[in-house]
């Protein structure tokens, strides 16, 4: 008979930037906290916890999705990419820059967050010809909370890799 203290588990297999993991988890755990306390990866952080802020955002084959939405089981088989890959992409790299450049950071809560949906936006645009739109960039990143900066150099840095992509002079490794 199982007492309330037992909780399921289950053996999940899911690559992690770019290591691939084998771990024993609570079938309730969020993705989040798989990756904070099983992976010890601790830039994904626990905002609201409802999926409303952000600070959980990591990719989920190729999909930015929220970490405290999405259980670590659902991810069986699956990669998640965080903020934290040793092997950033170009893109990534860019946007941390600018991100410094510009000053879009000050207490870090939301940035890894806001870096993987910049991401994700940078990504899509990638074969955009057209300038950067910065009504565009604050839509696309309006589903991630930053109390700290006000939004305007979070937007500046996006947008400085959005040309600079577009102008071809962010990096030869993004061109091919």
């Amino acid at each position: 008979m199982s007492t309330p203290t037992d909780t399921p588990t289950r053996r999940v297999r899911i690559t992690v930037n770019g290591q691939t993991l084998v771990r024993e988890v609570e079938c309730r755990r969020h993705l989040v906290d798989f990756l904070r306390e099983d992976c010890g990866l601790k830039g994904s952080h626990l905002g609201c916890e409802h999926g409303v802020c952000g600070a959980c955002t990591v990719r989920l084959d190729g999909r930015i999705v929220r970490g405290c939405l999405v259980l670590a089981v659902q991810a069986d088989g699956g990669t998640v990419e965080t903020v934290e890959t040793p092997h950033p992409s170009s893109r990534l790299k860019a946007l941390q820059d600018a991100f410094v450049e510009h000053n879009a950071l000050q207490c870090g809560y939301c940035t890894p967050g806001m870096l993987m949906a910049a991401l994700d936006l940078v990504e899509q645009r990638r074969d955009d010809k057209h300038e950067a739109d910065r009504a565009q960039v604050r839509e696309w990143m309006s589903g991630n909370y930053c109390r700290c900066t006000g939004y305007h150099a979070i937007v500046d840095a996006v947008c400085t890799v959005l040309e600079r992509q577009r102008s071809g002079t962010l990096g030869e490794e993004v061109q091919a």
